[in-house]
């Protein structure tokens, strides 16, 4: 017969969590703060000549896209918490219109 490990190391069975909601809040300043600021980042490099360069502030403008969006997306849920929100708005706008033609 095979070993068969003891249970007394086995945590007990939890209620399901669905329905859950947490109260996290709004989403935090420094969140919004730091989108921004990456996508100024890459706004920056993206308009660099150099190849690598340019290259990687595209990858992160591409990057950040989604990102931003998911957040944006969250905060319609738990609150923007802020004038932050308007500045990364603002940031995501010159990104958006740096890809169009």
């Amino acid at each position: 017969m095979a070993h068969v490990a003891p249970t007394s190391h086995r945590r007990a069975t939890r209620a399901s969590h669905r329905g859950h909601r947490t109260a996290d809040g709004p989403i935090r300043r420094s969140t919004w703060l730091g989108l921004t600021l990456a996508m100024m980042l890459g706004l920056v490099l993206s308009s660099r000549e150099h190849v690598g360069i340019h290259a990687g502030g595209i990858t992160l403008l591409v990057m950040l896209v989604p990102l931003t969006l998911a957040v944006f997306g969250a905060a319609l849920r738990r609150g923007f918490g802020g004038l932050s929100a308007i500045t990364t708005a603002g940031a995501l706008t010159l990104v958006v219109l740096k890809f169009l033609p």
